[in-house]
């Protein structure tokens, strides 16, 4: 049995036009397109979504157009923040917009203590009816969600139903699977420890590289559901290279250059994100090459 979102959920990027605006229409496509190629479900909103310079209102307007486009049930908007309540706002204005579901990421450089992590998460599920997702990413936020924190969470809070588990540290993914009820989805949150993730228990991918081989990340997990470990692992490893590149430099400039590549016209990032320079955007389609995505 899949987990509620299927194996595959693509961080999306937010497509941009030639005056920096959100190119809806090119969102729409691009989410459509990703479906058609390998995810399941997409998250709208997110950190690859470059919510740190989208307004609010960009925001719902974005969730919107894409709900009307692919359905709620395939779309977990991104309301993270280091506000409790700016995040319970744009919870909100998500639900309002049709969004399925929420993703909501540790508080970043205010520094919350568990406890304090633990009440931030309390009472933003408490104020939705949405389910809700977690996202640790400790290299960013700084503060790591320990997994004593995430089983609290789990068992109090009916409405927090996943993690997106970014930390790379295995044990600490061990222990959530290993105190968390089945019915806790637990999906890595970063494209090279993903076959490790599913050794463990977990139960797929909240995905950036997906953008560009989301059919492989596909058979990965096919594979190893299907209790052919050795398939799985074979695909895996070829796609490590496209991984290493698509975070060469910061995401999502990566991603959108090899997007540009493939026809999509995602745009350019916005500061104070840069575009990937001529070394970096050669490196990058030189990978895609030799993966046999470009001639």
């Amino acid at each position: 049995m899949q987990p509620r979102w299927g194996y595959i959920v693509t961080a999306m990027v937010t497509p941009f036009d030639q005056n920096n605006a959100v190119d809806f229409a090119e969102a729409v496509a691009l989410a459509k397109w990703l479906l058609a190629n390998g995810s399941d479900a997409l998250v709208i909103n997110g950190t690859t979504g470059e919510s740190p310079t989208t307004s609010p209102k960009e925001k719902a307007a974005l969730v919107k157009v894409i709900v009307e486009a692919i359905g709620a049930e395939k779309v977990i908007a991104g309301v993270g923040g280091n506000n409790t309540a700016e995040v319970i706002e744009a919870a909100h204005d998500a639900k309002a917009a049709g969004a399925g579901a929420l993703l909501a990421v540790v508080p970043y450089y205010n520094k919350p203590s568990q406890e304090g992590l633990y009440q931030h998460f309390k009472t933003v599920a408490s104020a939705t009816d949405l389910p809700v997702m977690l996202y640790n990413v400790p290299a960013r936020t700084i503060t790591n969600l320990e997994p004593a924190t995430v089983v609290r969470l789990a068992a109090d809070c009916p409405t927090i139903v996943a993690i997106k588990e970014a930390s790379a540290n295995l044990q600490q993914v061990g222990e959530i699977l290993r105190q968390t009820p089945e019915s806790f989805d637990v999906y890595s949150g970063d494209d090279g420890t993903i076959l490790s993730l599913l050794a463990l228990g977990g139960c797929g991918l909240v995905s950036v590289i997906s953008h560009v081989i989301g059919p492989e990340l596909q058979a990965v997990h096919q594979a190893w559901f299907a209790g052919k470990q050795a398939e799985a692992a074979e695909i895996f490893l070829r796609t490590l290279p496209v991984a290493k590149t698509m975070f060469s430099v910061p995401s999502p400039a990566p991603t959108k250059q090899a997007l540009r590549a493939l026809g999509k016209n995602v745009g350019p990032v916005r500061l104070p994100l840069v575009d990937c320079n001529a070394q970096e955007s050669e490196a990058i389609l030189g990978v895609l090459r030799g993966h046999g995505l470009l001639v």
